[in-house]
């Protein structure tokens, strides 16, 4: 295996429906931008509420990708 350098950065997902959802949002979209993600780990959860219903899920990721070498 060839040496590798990653780089980790936190994202934060929001959805109505759950968790998952969330962390599936965050993930999809920095797809988007990031080449080759590689792990996501959940750092943090919470919710937002409203006269006292829940409202939003909310999910912080350390999201990490690894660096490529252009040759």
């Amino acid at each position: 295996m060839a040496d590798s350098v990653y780089r980790v950065t936190e994202v934060i997902g929001v959805s109505t429906d759950s968790w998952d959802a969330a962390a599936r949002t965050a993930v999809e979209t920095a797809a988007k931008t990031v080449r080759d993600l590689r792990v996501a780990e959940v750092v943090r959860q919470d919710l937002t509420i409203e006269n006292g219903a829940v409202v939003n899920y909310r999910v912080r990721l350390a999201i990490s990708f690894k660096y490529g070498t252009e040759e």
